[in-house]
């Protein structure tokens, strides 16, 4: 495998373009967490891998869109995962709608990934990490489909708590990076409660982690 060209790089992890097995791919290297004792840092990452390898063969199994994995390789710290070389993240994508002032467009985008989250959530996947930066739009003949990216954080649970705090999670993402469309959250909404018909109790949940992060914000 060799190295192409980083493409991102965050505190966590860098990603860049390389090749494996002659074609092109993703690679998702994690750092070295040097402030870490070595084993504590080596079992984290390799738990966070394990999990990332887990929540994308459970979304493959509901016919979900991520990544195909091609390699884990544990020693290197290092993904090897499809790459969607014409696809866009949905932030660079929302922000285009908005400046075109695309409603129809718009509406349609809440509607796809918020019938995603909640066919993550029908079948007990949390993300962890849900913002737009994680949303691949991936355009084909058909228009594009919506594919979830960045699993590291994610985990495996019919709580309704934990699915309530994912959905907080994507709403405060969404207050943060597109606090000029307000309503993007609650369009989201009506479509994963279309597709989780058993998201009450979820909701009832979020509204508490919501209620308490406004808490703790008036308090701050």
């Amino acid at each position: 495998m060799s190295e192409i060209a980083i493409i991102k790089q965050g505190a966590e992890a860098k990603l860049y373009k390389g090749v494996w097995n002659g074609n092109e791919c993703l690679v998702k290297e994690r750092f070295v967490k040097n402030y870490r004792l070595p084993e504590l840092d080596k079992t984290l990452t390799k738990s966070r891998i394990k999990a990332e390898q887990k929540t994308i063969k459970r979304c493959e199994d509901q016919g979900i869109k991520v990544p195909k994995l091609f390699h884990v390789d544990f020693n290197e710290r290092k993904v090897y995962m499809e790459y969607f070389l014409k696809a866009i993240t949905a932030k660079e994508y929302i922000f285009r709608l908005e400046k075109s002032s695309d409603n129809n467009a718009l509406d349609l985008l809440c509607s796809k990934i918020g019938s995603i989250v909640g066919k993550f959530h029908v079948n007990n996947i949390i993300h962890g990490d849900l913002t737009t930066s994680n949303m691949l739009i991936n355009f084909n003949d058909d228009g594009y489909d919506v594919i979830f990216i960045d699993f590291g954080l994610s985990s495996y649970s019919a709580g309704h708590e934990d699915k309530g705090v994912d959905l907080y999670v994507l709403e405060r993402s969404l207050i943060s990076t597109h606090s000029s469309l307000p309503e993007l959250f609650e369009k989201m909404l009506i479509s994963y409660k279309e597709t989780n018909t058993l998201s009450t109790e979820t909701i009832k949940r979020f509204e508490e982690v919501r209620a308490r992060g406004r808490k703790r914000t008036m308090v701050g």
